[in-house]
C-alpha cells in the first residue's frame, strides 16, 4: 500500500498518541507499505506552531527525519487538482492532501470526517 499521512496522523505517530488506532499503527509500521509525508503537513505544522496553535517540541523535525517516510513535494498537478475538487472542505491543507492523494493514487490516512466524502481512498484512523 502507498499511504499518505494527514497532519494529525503524522503528529499522533510522532507523539505515539493513543488517538492513533491499532490498525493505523500496524499499517504505518508495515515495511511492505510505502508511507509518504507531504510538504503540506510540514508546512501546516510550522504555520500552526508559529501562530501558537500547536505545542510541539523543538525536536519534531529530527524525529520526523528519523522515520523511514518518503517525502512528497507539491507539484503543479497537485495544485491544479485542488481546483477540480468539489467545495466540501474549507481547510486548504486538507484540500491539498486530498489532491495529492488523488493525483499520486495514494491512500490518505486521516481522522477527518469530511475527507471520505471526496473521491479518494482513505484509511480511517
Amino acid at each position: 500500500m502507498k499511504l499518505l499521512l494527514d497532519t494529525h496522523v503524522l503528529l499522533w505517530w510522532l507523539a505515539d498518541a493513543p488517538q492513533l488506532s491499532p490498525v493505523a499503527r500496524e499499517t504505518i509500521a508495515d515495511p511492505d507499505n510505502v508511507v509518504y509525508v507531504s510538504t503540506v503537513g510540514v508546512w501546516e505544522i510550522v504555520i500552526k506552531r508559529g501562530l501558537g496553535k500547536l505545542d510541539i517540541p523543538d525536536e519534531w523535525v529530527e524525529c520526523l527525519t528519523e522515520e523511514p517516510f518518503q517525502r512528497l513535494q507539491i507539484t503543479w498537478e497537485h495544485a491544479l487538482e485542488v481546483g477540480r475538487l468539489p467545495d466540501l472542505h474549507r481547510d486548504p491543507f486538507d484540500r491539498l492532501l486530498i489532491a495529492q492523494s488523488r493525483v499520486e493514487d495514494l491512500v490518505l490516512a486521516t481522522h477527518d470526517e469530511i475527507v471520505p466524502r471526496y473521491d479518494v481512498k482513505t484509511l480511517r484512523v
